[in-house]
This record gives C-alpha cells, sequence and structure tokens, in this order.
C-alpha cells in the first residue's frame, strides 16, 4: 500500500522501487495494476499456491498419528519418522498423495522441525548411568 501512496503522489515506478527496496521490475508491475485497477489491485490475494489437501480435522487426526509414533504403523526397525513414512501414512489415512517435499512443506505449518535422532540403545539403564558417572568416571579422569 506504501507503493499506491507514492504512486498517487506521481512519484517514478523507478524511485519507488528504491525506496522500498524491490526490484524495478515489481515496481513497474505494481504501477500497472495501480493503473488499470487503483489501490485494490494491490491487496493481497493471501498465500500462494495450491490449498493444503487436509483440512483441520485431518490435520490434528495426522498429528495424533505421528505422537503415537511409527511402531504403531508398522515401523519397527527404529522410531524415526521420515519424510516417506510420512507420506505413506498420509495415503493410508486419508488416501491422498504427498510428495516429500509437500510433506515438509505440511509438517513445516504443523510445527515440526527436522532433528538428528539421539542414539540410545534401548536397553539403557538411566540409573546405571548416573552412578557410572558420579562414581566411575570421576576415578578414570
Amino acid at each position: 500500500m506504501r507503493a499506491a501512496d507514492l504512486f498517487e503522489e506521481q512519484v517514478p515506478a523507478g524511485r519507488v522501487a528504491v525506496w522500498l527496496g524491490v526490484s524495478a521490475k515489481s515496481a513497474y508491475q505494481w504501477q500497472r495494476t495501480w493503473r488499470r485497477e487503483g489501490r485494490g489491485g494491490l491487496r493481497s490475494r493471501g498465500p500462494s499456491g495450491g490449498r493444503c489437501r487436509l483440512d483441520g480435522r485431518r490435520v490434528e487426526r495426522l498429528r495424533a498419528e505421528l505422537k503415537r509414533g511409527p511402531a504403531a504403523h508398522g515401523w519397527v526397525e527404529d522410531q524415526r519418522w521420515t519424510l516417506p513414512r510420512v507420506a505413506v501414512l498420509i495415503g493410508r489415512l486419508f488416501h491422498v498423495r504427498y510428495t516429500e517435499r509437500g510433506v515438509s512443506y505440511l509438517l513445516h505449518r504443523m510445527g515440526w522441525s527436522p532433528q538428528m535422532p539421539v542414539h540410545r540403545a534401548v536397553e539403557r539403564d538411566e540409573a546405571a548411568v548416573a552412578v557410572w558417572r558420579e562414581e566411575t568416571w570421576p576415578r578414570l579422569r
């Protein structure tokens, strides 16, 4: 809308580009739109791209299923959600196909982030580790 204000003040598109820190091409395109449609033509039309194929209810169900873990869905080798696994899960639950990139975008919108898993033995005994750190490690050091 700042560009529209400047166009109304007869500021050239090239100068608008410099002042607003955008490309000249964008400023000239905005000026053409402003001349054709007025200020309303420069109003945001919302996010670009296609709509999410999962509605809010389905996203919440996916969140719940992801929290159950991979083993609950047949991946018992490890407890990691990978993009291909999540894509398969979405297909099984909702009969909707997602690419790995699409799964990545979806998980990001859901607040999930990629993380490297901490490798720990299933048999790990936290109490024994604590005792070792307190008693054995200081002697070895």
